[in-house]
């Protein structure tokens, strides 16, 4: 799924109390692979839009992207953050989310998600994000949570 959408999906549903936070955890796992390798390409004037070729991409991003993309190391990480600040740990629900979102809708040939990773390399050979039948779905619903949690804010603000 693109990286707006993971944002939107995790200040709509997790970000009450700490929107950015849950904006920032609904993107992390793919800045952290993807940004970084965009920014570099940037960088070295090598940046061009679209779906880089898998051959061009290093093995540090594959292994960033197996890490960030980790069911098992968000949901531990999230509880040990749970036991200090539950605020944060709610926020970062995101992160969890973003790859419970990426599971049905990424290929066995685009990045796979290996949900048990580093136990297991395990993964759901799903439909891709940018198949219609997903594609228009995912606008509608993150056009609906994120409008939800914009009029909370607002009544919010003005209760």
């Amino acid at each position: 799924m693109d990286i707006i959408s993971h944002s939107l999906w995790g200040y709509g549903l997790f970000g009450r109390t700490r929107p950015w936070l849950a904006l920032g955890f609904g993107a992390m796992p793919d800045l952290v692979s993807f940004g970084a390798f965009a920014l570099i390409r940037v960088v070295t004037n090598n940046y061009s839009p679209g779906k880089p070729p898998l051959e061009i991409i290093p093995g540090w991003c594959f292994f960033l992207y197996d890490l960030s993309h980790s069911l098992l190391i968000a949901s531990l990480l999230t509880t040990l953050v749970w036991r200090w600040k539950k605020s944060v740990a709610v926020a970062m629900l995101a992160w969890p989310f973003h790859i419970l979102l990426d599971i049905p809708f990424h290929t066995r040939y685009y990045f796979p998600t290996k949900l048990f990773y580093p136990l297991s390399n395990w993964f759901f050979d799903g439909i891709a994000w940018s198949q219609p039948v997903v594609w228009f779905p995912n606008i509608a619903g993150v056009l609906l949570i994120t409008t939800y949690r914009l009029c909370q804010r607002r009544r919010g603000k003005t209760e």
